[in-house]
């Protein structure tokens, strides 16, 4: 279960949305977890709403005249409205004034209430990007992680198999490391998988004879990611026996491997001395490009073979 508490978003996005904190300091602490979002309808950034109401509120300036002009009682219904909905945090976006009542509100009910210049829309984006982030589910896998021309690239495999050499020549020609061993993965949409390195293996590789090697100093910075989509995973196998010729050659049906509810095209490549794996793993990145352009090379094949068939 994944959690963010009030303060935290409050420190992490002050600077760029200019933030101030003006009443209900004693709410900090207030969390939104996962588990709690999933199991409601709320919302979870919005305009004020006090039917539907949603976990964080912004009022723009439409939201705080409309408070400001309700005669007194019909206020104070509106705030024990907004008090039963149960909000963590309010934040008044683009106005120049935070209404009296709402602060009285805010520290009675100990519910942090910000204010910032930006707009109400632009606002509740980044906020609204910034929670979906910090509460997306997540996992991890192991296997090495890099961006391959462009593609990010999950190369698995048993252990021994090769998949950190594999991954030393992927950043030599150009491509960039983003975790090795310990993938960390996150949904942050419905069909994105974003995945990061654990803090402790940021810029690390370890080579089996080398020890663990600083990508970032022996390379530079542009080859590594600090995070990257993960569209693609190249699976790394040793053949029974070695023989690579009772393998496959002409794969019909597209493979998928299913993490946290997402379908991740998925290549299986056999290990053999002698074979360029860093120009295949480049080639299946390629050849991914490609199909999501709408280009299928193996359809496309398989149309001339029956072509040619039937013209013969």
């Amino acid at each position: 279960m994944a959690q963010v508490n009030i303060r935290q978003v409050f420190e992490d996005k002050q600077e760029r949305l200019a933030l101030t904190w003006v009443a209900g300091a004693n709410g900090a602490d207030n969390i939104l977890d996962s588990d709690l979002v999933n199991a409601s309808n709320r919302g979870l950034v919005g305009h004020l709403n006090l039917i539907h109401p949603n976990w964080v509120q912004v009022l723009s300036s439409i939201e705080i005249d409309y408070l400001c002009k309700l005669p007194p009682a019909e206020r104070d219904e509106a705030l024990l409205q907004l008090e039963r909905g149960g909000s963590l945090c309010l934040i008044v976006a683009g106005a120049d004034r935070v209404p009296p009542a709402l602060i009285d509100y805010a520290n009675r009910t100990q519910t942090p209430l910000f204010s910032s210049p930006q707009g109400s829309v632009h606002l509740m984006w980044l906020v609204r990007h910034y929670i979906t982030k910090a509460l997306a589910e997540s996992t991890t896998r192991h296997g090495v992680f890099l961006d391959v021309l462009g593609v990010g690239v999950l190369i698995t495999g048993d252990s021994g198999v090769g998949k950190s050499e594999l991954g030393l020549e992927l950043i030599t020609r150009g491509n960039g490391l983003v975790a090795d061993d310990v993938t960390e993965l996150f949904r942050i949409s419905p069909e994105t998988l974003e995945g990061r390195c654990p803090e402790l293996l940021r810029d690390f590789l370890e080579v089996r004879g080398l020890g663990m090697l600083n990508i970032r100093t022996m390379f530079g910075e542009t080859s590594v990611r600090r995070k990257k989509s993960l569209k693609l995973i190249v699976h790394l196998h040793r053949p029974p026996g070695g023989d690579i010729s009772q393998l496959e050659r002409l794969p019909r049906n597209d493979s998928y491997q299913e993490i946290l509810g997402v379908k991740i095209r998925t290549v299986s490549i056999p290990v053999m001395a002698g074979r360029n794996l860093a120009v295949l793993v480049e080639a299946a990145a390629r050849n991914f490009v490609l199909q999501q352009r709408g280009i299928d090379t193996m359809q496309e094949f398989m149309m001339r073979h029956d072509q040619h068939m039937q013209e013969q």
